[in-house]
Order: structure tokens, then sequence, then C-alpha cells
């Protein structure tokens, strides 16, 4: 990214601020950036382990799967999902408040007794299925946050910074050399003038 400037000391008095205020933000952004890569982890850890859960439930109940065809899949279903949300640098992510059930009655004496056992188990599986759902979309927007986090760190450190020093130096530089060149012309103009004074008095 070329940075456009000119040669004078408004342009130079910009590039100042611009590259002030980079290096003011960048230790912020690179801490944002620290704290999210650990909360995608956290995040991360806490969906595989949900996983291993949901899977190691299922494996229970394994014994059952014989008996699942008589039941009757209409005695509990999934009401409402609450969520809400938290703020973890920033990034808006979903929490998990409340899985709510359905449960339809059903006769006790006519029903095999291990229903009431599967309707638990229905629930128990639901539950750590929609906890992995969520814990996985909230790794998913903090790894995404992370990701443009890291760009930011990157385009400020390897780009900006650098190209407005660079900017400042050519322009200090120019500068210089602008004087140097004005008091080496004046030097030159006052040399001229004295010796055609001396030249006159002659």
């Amino acid at each position: 990214m070329a940075i456009k400037f000119q040669y004078n000391k408004t342009s130079l008095g910009e590039l100042g601020k611009q590259l002030k205020m980079r290096e003011k933000a960048l230790p912020t952004i690179k801490s944002k950036e620290s704290a999210l890569r650990s909360e995608v982890k956290r995040a991360k850890y806490s969906a595989n382990d949900l996983q291993d859960r949901f899977e190691k439930l299922k494996a229970e109940y394994d014994y059952m799967v014989a008996l699942w065809g008589e039941f009757d899949c209409d005695l509990v279903r999934i009401a409402d999902v609450e969520l809400s949300e938290q703020k973890i640098a920033g990034v808006r992510t979903p929490v998990l408040q409340e899985v709510k059930f359905d449960e339809k009655p059903y006769d006790l004496f006519s029903s095999p007794v291990w229903f009431a056992d599967g309707v638990e188990v229905l629930k128990r599986l639901a539950r750590l299925g929609i906890e992995y759902a969520v814990f996985d979309r909230k790794m998913e927007l903090l790894d995404h946050a992370r990701r443009k986090t890291t760009q930011k760190v990157n385009l400020y450190e390897k780009v900006q910074i650098p190209g407005y020093e660079d900017a400042i130096r050519k322009i200090k530089r120019f500068m210089e050399d602008e004087e140097n060149l004005s008091k080496s012309a004046q030097k030159i103009v006052k040399t001229k003038q004295q010796q055609a004074g001396e030249g006159a008095m002659l």
C-alpha cells in the first residue's frame, strides 16, 4: 500500500499523527488478538468435550437400539431454545440458557417400562447436541474475529507503520536537502555580492 504524501510540513505533520495513532493502537489490537486466540481454544475445547460426552451417552444406550423401534417419537420434542448474548473481546457470542421440551403424557401401565428412561435419554442427547452447536458457532464467530484482528495487526506492523516511517524519512530528507541548497545558494549570492563589492572598490 503506497502512502500518498507531499514534500511539505503539513504532510509531515499529518503523517506523524497517523503513525502515532497506529503505534498507540497496535498494543491494544495485539492484546485483543491474544484474548481471541485463547477464547477460540477454550470454545474449541468445550465443543470437543460436548461432542465426546454426546458420543459416550449415545454409546451407553446402544444396547437399546432394538427397543427404539417401539418408542413413540412424539412423546418428547424441543419446544424452545433460549439463547443469550455474551461479549468476548468485543465479539457477540451466543450462550445457551435453556432448552425447553414438550412432553406428551403417556399411559404408564400400557407403555414399556423403559419409556421414562427413553424420554430422559432423548432430552439429554438433545441438550448436548444443542450445546455443541452453540459452542461450535461461538468458536466460528471468535475465530473469524481473530483472523480479522490478525490481519489488522499484520497490516499495521508490516505495511502501514513502516510505510509512514519511510514517508516521514523521505520528507525530512527532502526538506533538509532543500534547506542545505537554500543555504548554499545564499552563500554563493553573498560571495558574489562581496566579490562584486570588492571589484567596484578597485
